[in-house]
């Protein structure tokens, strides 16, 4: 029988001590899923793609999607404008993969559970190639915002819920499925978009738009949500690639953007010029309009950091597992495994939290709303600040292949701070935190009586909570709110922890974390049970 297995015994050296390929892991890891059953969530069609996508040919199909980047086509070959974007035949494959599975859809299908079941698919498929999964996040964001105008929603909603992916380029009529993507920032605002120039004039069949936005993700998408001014004001318009008569819309592609990650993904500068679009809710309430969808990719921006701590984790575990130095695995050298338990709190706290907040995405209270409100902002704001650090570590502990394109942490370090900057900065977040506080009382209520759930479990806890609210009685200084969010989100997730974890990663998260037994680097700690908490990690860290 042919042996077609690598060769390991070369002319000048025999190929020792490195760990074996992956070759297929399963997704739904046993944290994921404790998680989504605690929340009540049907866990088998979760589990099913959990275990489809950890497929090896999957984590290819996205490394290659990194290499090969999209390409601009501005004109065919006759000189002609398309304004199109060509990618790569694996970005389509993944789009497939996470669209048919119900990445967009599954949260509004009415089946229990299905904003944790959508983020639970974020998770598993950031860890996959996390490019592809901006224009699905934006797809499942705008539907809620499309209730604000009957017929658009009528329109839309059945194609962008399909669970069909077609990446053709051609009217929605003709397109078994749909995605809708988002351009909001110009140059002289950014995040203000209150300050947008581009201009809305109304016409016999709609309206036409008329300027530039400085960020449009997905520019493939086949429509766009967008803000506008309006004689009456700032407003939200639905702008389609096609226009009613069947003809391409005046949307100009300028150029794609060169990102530090993110690459399977295009981002795009674009012009209107005249461009038909469709009024969303009233003139003059594009941010009350638009704030919907923002609102909803939040949570996914909360939870996507996330799979990429596990992804990053469980590659350093792989091959600390099967690697030694010094006569033992790394696996069983104190102070390597004193780093992995450090850096795993981190992940399970995210985890933990993400789908707590989901879970309340999910409820149908005002309380659960208010909730949600708050709590997405507090998740987004912590996760997205751990996780460049694990990712930085997981890759030290692979030493030199760790910055190697051969694995796939320089694709998640380069991703790391993504979501940080996507819909609201640090700043802008923790400055949502405080109006969001001040503003609705029954946030601040909810949010507290969350923290006060987890009270007499931990009397370190009691303390810590007792401290944040006497340093910070009534109103937050601005200059503090980063401090001040960064300490909440803390407390939060250990609330979460002490309530839904084991006794080795919540009283390891409070010793280290709320309690300041740590120093200011991962490792840097003392006492965890690193057993119990490496064993959750994945079997190869045992």
């Amino acid at each position: 029988m042919t042996d077609f297995r690598p060769q390991a015994e070369l002319e000048t050296h025999e190929v020792l001590n490195q760990p074996p390929p992956r070759g297929d892991a399963d997704l739904w890891d046993p944290v994921l899923a404790e998680a989504v059953a605690a929340a009540g969530v049907e866990a088998a069609p979760l589990a099913a793609f959990g275990a489809e996508a950890g497929h090896e040919r999957w984590r290819e199909a996205g490394l290659e999607a990194n290499r090969q980047t999209p390409e601009l086509v501005l004109f065919d070959r006759g000189g002609r404008r398309l304004d199109e974007v060509r990618f790569h035949p694996s970005y389509h494959d993944l789009m497939e993969l996470g669209l048919g599975a119900g990445y967009a859809a599954m949260a509004w299908e009415d089946a229990a559970g299905g904003h944790v079941g959508h983020a639970a698919m974020v998770y598993m498929l950031s860890q996959v190639e996390p490019g592809v999964c901006c224009p699905m996040t934006m797809t499942y964001a705008a539907v809620p915002a499309l209730r604000a105008d009957a017929d658009l929603q009528a329109e839309w909603r059945p194609k962008l819920l399909s669970r069909s992916y077609d990446g053709a380029s051609l009217p929605l009529a003709q397109k078994s499925g749909a995605t809708m993507g988002m351009a909001m920032t110009e140059k002289q605002g950014g995040s203000d978009v209150r300050t947008n120039t581009t201009r809305a004039a109304p016409d016999a069949e709609g309206w036409r738009l008329t300027g530039h936005k400085w960020f449009c993700s997905a520019p493939m998408s086949d429509g766009f949500l967008t803000l506008a001014q309006a004689p009456g004001g700032l407003s939200c318009f639905l702008v389609p690639r096609w226009t009613p008569d069947g003809a391409r819309n005046g949307i100009r592609l300028m150029r794609l953007k060169e990102k530090l990650g993110n690459r399977a993904n295009a981002s795009a500068e674009i012009e209107y010029h005249g461009a038909w679009a469709r009024m969303l809710g009233e003139e003059g309430a594009g941010v009350r309009t638009i704030i919907e969808m923002v609102h909803h990719t939040r949570l996914d921006t909360a939870i996507a950091p996330t799979g990429l701590m596990h992804a990053a984790l469980a590659e350093a575990a792989w091959w600390c597992a099967g690697r030694s130095a010094f006569q033992r695995r790394l696996i069983d050298q104190p102070l390597m495994r004193a780093v992995l338990a450090d850096l795993a709190l981190d992940w399970e706290a995210a985890l933990a939290l993400g789908l707590r907040v989901a879970q309340a995405f999910d409820g149908d209270t005002e309380h659960d709303r208010a909730f949600a409100r708050i709590a997405v902002a507090l998740a987004k704001y912590l996760t997205n600040k751990r996780c460049p650090a694990v990712v930085t570590e997981a890759m030290e502990c692979l030493g030199g292949m760790g910055y190697v394109d051969d694995t796939p942490l320089p694709m998640l370090y380069r991703e790391a701070p993504l979501n940080a900057i996507w819909e609201g900065s640090g700043n802008v977040i923790c400055l949502d935190i405080l109006r969001t506080l001040a503003r609705e009382p029954m946030a601040a209520e909810a949010l507290h009586a969350e923290l006060d759930a987890a009270a007499g479990a931990d009397p370190r806890y009691d303390a810590a909570l007792e401290a944040h609210r006497d340093r910070w009685p009534g109103a937050v200084p601005e200059g503090e709110a980063r401090w001040y969010a960064e300490r909440l989100a803390v407390l939060l997730s250990a609330s979460v922890l002490l309530r839904r974890a084991p006794a080795a990663v919540s009283d390891g998260y409070v010793a280290t974390r709320l309690e300041g037994r740590r120093g200011q680097t991962a490792g840097a700690v003392a006492g965890l049970d690193e057993a119990g908490i490496l064993a959750r990690l994945m079997p190869e860290a045992r």
